[in-house]
């Protein structure tokens, strides 16, 4: 049955797609991965004139470009090419890198350096896909932006709003990264591949014969394809960050950490001391350059306070509303209290304790499949 709805869900909102077309203009963002080189396929198919673009955002030696790991290296160019040729639609490569210096690369070495964890995707879908994207879509004459984000965008005729919602393939759902989406913005938004799930994409891609179609995801920060950020870090800063002591909560020194930048919120892993039981990174102390470790259970907590906020089906909150939420892409929604501060903050209140919250991560609040907007972790 769930099947069934599923597929009915596709058809209409495909028939509805031609339906409004009247030959409208999707610009595409082309990664060179199955997700966005499908969408290419969708959007011909329901009969939208199409471009691709593939937005250059840094310069490959300066990350050390591994192309089994990003998500824009040269390699990839070279694949969202070959799909464009394949379905004859112009395609062209922007050149974005100092922008992307500005506002992702700056900002994630900056929250570190302030005790945080930073969450680069959604700094770049905010600032890089969803504003210089749609302002070149602008330039360009066209009606829309598309994606291959799971994820999609309706509109409330009884309030006006257009709402962003969950995927249907809910192992595959990236609302939580879109969260900063404005209201101009989804109305010039499509994610096609929202009503999909990843296995029907993947063989959509393989029928297609692309050349991308057993290409895996890309798992890791685009530039930092290594996984060392804290190498990254010094590297840009051309600095090395200081030693300093790593305690318990009652002030014991335990050892020596290696530059609090090397660590966040519920790490254990990598920590370098041999301890009589388990010890997890609790907090950092700037001020004092300490690394504070305890138990697992010392993780636990129920309220956070967050700022930089975006509201998607609400035009502010106003009110105490009740909702569900996560503070982590991977993590499963829990029930809280949401309520509006002074200053334009809000504070949330999850009724079962959650492990690890952490600075500099985003929140994000939904009701049902729907979300309700979602701001920066304080």
């Amino acid at each position: 049955m769930k099947q069934e709805i599923s597929q009915n869900i596709k058809q209409e909102m495909e028939q509805k797609m031609k339906e409004t077309t009247e030959k409208k203009k999707a610009l595409i963002a082309m990664s060179g991965g199955i997700d966005s080189s499908v969408a290419v396929c969708l959007m011909k198919n329901a009969g939208y004139d199409c471009m691709g673009i593939t937005m250059k955002l840094y310069d490959n030696q300066d990350i050390r470009d591994d192309a089994t790991k990003t998500c824009c290296s040269v390699s990839d160019v070279a694949d969202a090419r070959a799909v464009a040729q394949s379905f004859d639609i112009p395609y062209y490569v922007l050149n974005f890198s100092e922008d992307f210096d500005k506002e992702v690369i700056q900002r994630f070495v900056h929250t570190y350096m302030e005790g945080g964890t930073p969450n680069p995707c959604i700094e770049c879908n905010r600032y890089m896909k969803f504003e210089k994207l749609m302002h070149r879509m602008y330039e360009l004459g066209y009606d829309y932006v598309v994606t291959g984000h799971y994820a999609r965008v309706e509109k409330d005729e009884t309030t006006g709003r257009f709402l962003l919602k969950k995927g249907l393939d809910e192992s595959k759902d990236q609302s939580y990264v879109l969260y900063n989406l404005t209201q101009e913005q989804l109305a010039h938004t499509l994610f096609p591949l929202g009503n999909y799930h990843k296995t029907e994409i993947r063989q959509m891609a393989q029928d297609m014969h692309f050349v991308n179609a057993n290409k895996p995801d890309s798992q890791d920060i685009c530039f930092v394809p290594d996984g060392d950020y804290a190498s990254f870090i010094e590297r840009y800063c051309e600095k090395e960050f200081p030693h300093g002591e790593f305690v318990n909560k009652e002030g014991e020194v335990l050892g020596e950490h290696k530059g609090l930048i090397r660590y966040t919120t519920g790490q254990r892993k990598g920590l370098g001391l041999s301890l009589k039981e388990p010890m997890y990174v609790l907090k950092k102390d700037m001020e004092k350059n300490r690394v504070i470790l305890g138990r697992n259970e010392d993780l636990f907590t129920t309220t956070l306070e967050a700022n930089d906020l975006n509201w998607i089906s609400i035009e502010k909150l106003t009110e105490p509303m009740q909702c569900k939420a996560k503070t982590r892409y991977k993590q499963k929604e829990a029930d809280a209290l949401l309520e509006p501060l002074e200053d334009g903050k809000v504070r949330l209140t999850f009724y079962e304790p959650q492990r690890a919250i952490t600075a500099g991560q985003a929140v994000v609040f939904y009701d049902g499949d729907v979300v309700i907007g979602g701001g920066k972790i304080l």
